[in-house]
């Protein structure tokens, strides 16, 4: 009997520890995956004008500093000039300075980060808890806006949606279908916002 036990004993603690391994394993997985989502919607960020972004050029002190991106897209670099930076991603503007400072210094390390994006803004109004102007350091969609805001409200009309979008100066009117969306159906429409975007929900 004694031995019956201790077998049960140790069969238990076993699957204890492999329960608790499983749990680690898919923690670490989680984590993980967040990290990847993470990094791909960092890569993925397109600058826009107000954003700031932190330059590094390795073992040369003076030239590393923050970077503002100006009303007309434009940046300003020592030895690099006057280069464009709205609608381009950090990957575009690291080998453009790269290319640029190779004529003065000998291979560059040189590294691009968003330090600050007050560019990419949108804005959500109408019948939403939290009606105002909102940044985001990565693309966001029309229901991550909308999350952003609080909901809607209980006025609000979750089938005639729309975003207002202003293309060459022109502006134009994209349709969302909040009931259709919240429960998975016609997820195409569930765009990623530009910046500038106003997302509208009437009453």
């Amino acid at each position: 009997m004694r031995f019956h036990s201790h077998a049960r004993t140790d069969r238990s603690q076993f699957g204890r520890l492999v329960v608790a391994l499983i749990l680690v394993l898919g923690y670490a997985g989680i984590a993980w995956n967040g990290a990847q989502a993470q990094s791909s919607a960092s890569k993925a960020y397109i600058l826009n004008p107000g954003d700031i972004l932190e330059v590094s050029v390795w073992k040369e002190k003076d030239l590393s500093r923050k970077v503002l991106v100006r009303p007309d897209g434009m940046i300003s670099f020592p030895l690099a000039g006057h280069m464009r930076a709205a609608g381009r991603s950090t990957e575009e503007i690291e080998a453009e300075l790269k290319q640029r400072l190779a004529r003065y210094l000998k291979e560059p390390v040189v590294t691009v980060s968003v330090a600050q994006t007050p560019g990419n803004k949108i804005f959500v109004i109408g019948q939403v808890r939290k009606p105002g102007a909102y940044s985001s350091p990565y693309p966001i969609t029309v229901m991550q806006a909308l999350s952003l805001a609080g909901g809607l409200t209980q006025f609000g009309d979750e089938n005639d949606i729309i975003i207002i979008r202003t293309v060459n100066g022109k502006q134009t009117r994209i349709g969302f279908d909040y009931s259709k969306a919240k429960r998975g159906k016609d997820l195409s429409q569930n765009i990623t916002l530009n910046s500038g975007d106003v997302v509208v929900v009437p009453d």
